[in-house]
């Protein structure tokens, strides 16, 4: 299938207004007008400026060569060059519009003067040349009266009882008032040709002149539609099948305007004429049958386009990724909407008045949605802004686990405030998280310090361990219990340790110590003589005044190291609320408090028990 880009430019501008009206054929199988663009004419106003070519075009106006219709092509070439400037100069504008942070539905072209000028122009040419096809209508209504005139006069010439001799002056004469009558309408212009035709047969086969004479003036025709025929044939040759149908119809005005031939001859030499017509004709009419095929498809391509963008539901478009992503898709439509030609005369303009309001109404809804979230944008703005103020107001704060709570709480909030403009969504996010990594980072850093200094106590405690299992009871024992008590305070006033190794330190150092005392005590009663009780599972041995004693000390020891250990788990908590996988540890580290707080409850109640005793 050929599209219009296939067609000869030539070809294509010939046909750009109107066909020519002494066709041969009858008007009702006329085929439909076709508006093609000579690109040839557009290239040769390539290199003009807006003002160079709204200058060109006035000059053409006011002084046409021939007639407003012969400067149609150039008028149209300059239309279409200038729009391609004014286009191209108003997406250079819009594209740097957005570079600079502009929206593109908020982008407005200025009125330009050029264009306006264009504009009147144009619509002076469109006046002037209709003007001009008023006239030309009215002088071939007047031809066709004239030809009528001559056709009725001829007819009285032909019934005049006279003699055929005495007529022929008054013949010619009437054959020269018809060659000097221009074109009628071409609804009229078979019949009226036919009528003639007919009539100045008749008035050679009636006219008793010398049969020299007339064999002569039959000879001179014949040669005379014989080279006709031939040039209507060589027409065959043309590759503008538009130009070819025009000289066809000349060489028919040329071929009425003869006189006739022989009557052994005429179906002969009017047989060979038609056929090479014929030829032109189909050739003419197959190319134009092309032309609206390929627009008849234009259409189709055109009419789906209009129905896509039809088919978007704007009413459904909740967010600006998704009005983007349609905004895209239309544009992609609108450019491959510039790569389809002309639609069918009659349904170009209206295609495209469709796709320009389909277009129009989805721009629209999209402008009044930004339009609406500009004002729900500055809402969240000012709220964004309130919370990035407080955590600026916490960010130097040393209460790690109530200042972690509240940051946490601050950026729930956050999650629930919608969006901003994307122009200041980046920097109050900056902003807002620049707050809280400065504190949680001062945080982690502090837990990492504790952490450094948790680990030197851990080898402390350690060191104090093995003084206490190294301690030498037999010896001195007074002065073994001596330093194990100085031991003993000294592993109880090293700070904290790492969690994961406090129970393991704690229960080696009480083991330890429980080891000594044992030992101590066996020792320090043998020295003075008391009685000693040895017990096969190994059991301490204690008389009944030290092991009360003694059994509170190991109790409020383990009362203050579960303390201890609850205080260093709730300082934890608030370390934990910002990591990842905050939940589950810290619902573990609740439980561990909860179980350490109950085992504090029973130690208490122990020790108020032995106070009572």
């Amino acid at each position: 299938m050929e599209t219009l880009e296939n067609v000869d430019p030539k070809q294509q501008a010939a046909v750009s207004e109107e066909w020519i009206n002494n066709s041969s054929i009858n008007a009702d199988e006329l085929p439909e007008q076709v508006d093609v663009v000579d690109e040839n004419k557009v290239n040769s106003y390539i290199n003009l400026s807006e003002e160079e070519l709204v200058a060109k075009l006035k000059d053409l106006v006011a002084n046409p060569k021939d007639s407003y219709h012969s400067i149609k092509s150039d008028v149209e070439a300059i239309k279409q060059s200038f729009y391609r400037i004014l286009n191209h100069r108003k997406e250079t504008e819009k594209e740097k519009f957005v570079a600079e942070g502009g929206e593109e539905a908020d982008f407005s072209f200025p009125a330009d003067a050029n264009e306006q000028a264009l504009k009147d122009t144009l619509n002076d040419y469109k006046d002037k040349r209709q003007a001009e096809i008023q006239r030309e209508e009215a002088q071939k209504e007047a031809n066709l009266s004239r030809k009528k005139d001559i056709i009725l006069r001829l007819k009285e010439l032909i019934d005049a009882p006279e003699d055929c001799g005495k007529k022929v002056p008054a013949f010619q004469k009437l054959q020269d008032e018809w060659k000097a009558v221009g074109q009628v309408p071409a609804t009229e212009l078979s019949k009226t040709r036919e009528n003639y035709q007919t009539l100045v047969e008749t008035f050679y086969d009636n006219l008793k002149m010398d049969n020299e004479l007339r064999d002569y003036d039959f000879k001179k025709n014949l040669e005379t539609k014989i080279k006709l025929c031939e040039a209507a044939e060589k027409l065959a040759e043309e590759s503008d099948v538009v130009a070819a149908f025009r000289k066809l119809q000349s060489l028919h005005e040329e071929w009425s305007n003869q006189g006739p031939v022989a009557k052994d001859m005429r179906e002969q030499v009017w047989t060979r004429f038609k056929a090479a017509s014929t030829v032109i004709n189909k050739k003419h009419n197959e190319f134009f049958d092309k032309l609206r095929a390929a627009a008849n498809e234009n259409l189709e391509k055109k009419t789906a386009i209009c129905e896509k963008i039809e088919a978007i539901k704007t009413d459904s478009l909740n967010s600006f990724k998704e009005w983007q992503e349609q905004s895209n898709l239309i544009v992609e439509l609108q450019k491959e909407w510039k790569t389809i030609g002309f639609a069918p005369k009659k349904f170009n303009n209206s295609i495209f008045a469709r796709f320009r309001a389909a277009c129009d109404a989805f721009f629209n809804a999209k402008s009044e949605y930004f339009k609406s979230t500009k004002a729900v944008f500055s809402e969240n703005l000012a709220k964004k802004v309130a919370l990035c103020e407080q955590a600026e107001a916490l960010k130097d704060s040393t209460d790690w686990k109530a200042t972690s709570e509240k940051l946490v709480e601050l950026q729930k909030e956050w999650k629930t405030i919608g969006s901003v403009a994307k122009k200041q969504s980046d920097a109050v996010w900056k902003r807002f998280i620049s707050a809280c990594d400065a504190f949680f980072d001062a945080k982690n850093k502090n837990f990492k310090d504790k952490r450094t200094s948790e680990q030197a106590n851990l080898e402390q405690k350690k060191t104090v361990i093995e003084q206490v299992q190294t301690l030498d009871v037999v010896s001195d024992p007074a002065a073994a219990a001596e330093q194990l008590r100085a031991l003993s305070e000294q592993f109880n006033s090293i700070g904290h340790v790492p969690v994961k190794e406090k129970d393991a330190i704690y229960r080696a150092f009480r083991l330890a110590v429980e080891e000594k005392s044992d030992a101590l005590n066996i020792k320090l009663r043998d020295a003075n003589g008391g009685p000693r009780r040895q017990n096969k599972g190994g059991n301490r041995n204690n008389n009944s005044d030290a092991q009360p004693k003694n059994e509170a000390q190991r109790l409020m020891k383990m009362k203050a190291n579960l303390e201890a250990e609850v205080a260093t788990y709730m300082n934890n908590m608030g370390f934990l609320a910002n990591s990842k996988g905050a939940s589950s540890l810290k619902s573990s580290i609740e439980k561990k408090i909860a179980d350490k707080k109950a085992e504090i409850e029973k130690i208490s109640a122990k020790l108020k028990e032995l106070d009572n005793n």
